[in-house]
């Protein structure tokens, strides 16, 4: 296995951060216009309208699991996600503590799987969860802490959808995406007009920021984000590429500050600094764990 990704590869999960860090303050422009809800709704159809073609049947008995990975992840990870970046006051802390979904992703697999982990990957778990905590002090922070319980909530049904796709099989990248958008419309629209009102009449509040923020988080986040991502790891394993995508939250920050007039301060960026660390040993304890397998001498039997 390779010490790192080659130059090539380097170049496309740079972009792919670039991406899914502009996602952060597209959507937030957006969200000024949309409510959460309904955003998702209408990222989720255009997304169902373009994969269409794409769809293929499930394999038989993995209805109910492809079922929870749509709901699990189009309905409560990215509609929680959104709203909790509405109602945020930055994209600093929502960007941070969306990685927490790796520490809890490491828990579930522990729990439901039977997965095994060493005691250094238990305390880069602790020190992530002890990061959010210091991070929910900031006043940055407190003053939004609705958002900061709907992020951990997110995060938590996208670690939980994560472990649930080990097991999905007789889906492909673009058929898998197709199924989560049409499955998540209907109830996003439903849920939307039982908390926002009609969505008809939310229609009529966008205005050309609000839809190209739909089409970016639609197009640009998922289509080209996602698709350039499933080609990296169809190169290289999952445990080599997920450190560098610790880059997207970084440029987040960098354009909450730039544009959208975050000022972390130093109990944000302390705490940011626990959970992205946190984060960034457990996906380089299990690189380092994955290399261990390759490269052990091959015993005849």
């Amino acid at each position: 296995m390779n010490a790192g990704l080659p130059p090539r590869d380097l170049g496309l999960v740079t972009l792919v951060c670039v991406v899914w860090a502009i996602n952060f303050l597209t959507s937030a422009f957006a969200l000024e216009e949309f409510p959460p809800l309904l955003f998702t709704g209408l990222r989720m159809a255009l997304l169902a309208l373009l994969l269409w073609p794409f769809l293929k049947p499930p394999a038989p008995g993995q209805w109910p699991r492809l079922l929870a990975i749509s709901l699990g992840l189009g309905v409560l990870h990215f509609g929680l996600s959104f709203w909790a970046l509405k109602l945020a006051g930055d994209l600093s802390s929502v960007a941070i503590v969306m990685q927490s979904y790796v520490p809890m992703s490491a828990l579930l697999a522990w729990a439901l799987l039977g997965e095994r982990f060493a005691w250094r990957t238990g305390l880069a778990i602790a020190v992530s969860f002890l990061g959010v905590m210091v991070l929910g002090f900031d006043p940055l922070v407190l003053d939004h802490p609705a958002s900061l319980l709907l992020m951990l909530c997110s995060a938590f049904f996208l670690a939980g959808a994560s472990v649930l796709m080990r097991g999905l099989k007789g889906q492909t990248l673009w058929s898998q995406q197709a199924w989560l958008s049409l499955l998540s419309v209907g109830p996003l629209l439903a849920l939307s007009t039982a908390f926002e009102g009609s969505p008809i009449a939310n229609l009529g509040l966008g205005s050309w920021i609000g839809w190209g923020g739909v089409a970016y988080s639609a197009l640009v986040s998922s289509l080209l984000g996602h698709g350039l991502y499933y080609t990296l790891l169809q190169r290289h394993p999952v445990a080599l590429v997920t450190p560098y995508l610790l880059l997207a939250p970084l440029m987040a920050i960098g354009l909450g500050v730039a544009f959208w007039g975050d000022r972390p301060g130093p109990r944000l960026l302390l705490g940011g600094a626990m959970v992205l660390g946190g984060v960034l040993a457990i996906a380089l304890r299990s690189w380092q764990k994955q290399r261990a397998r390759v490269q052990a001498p091959f015993t005849p039997t």
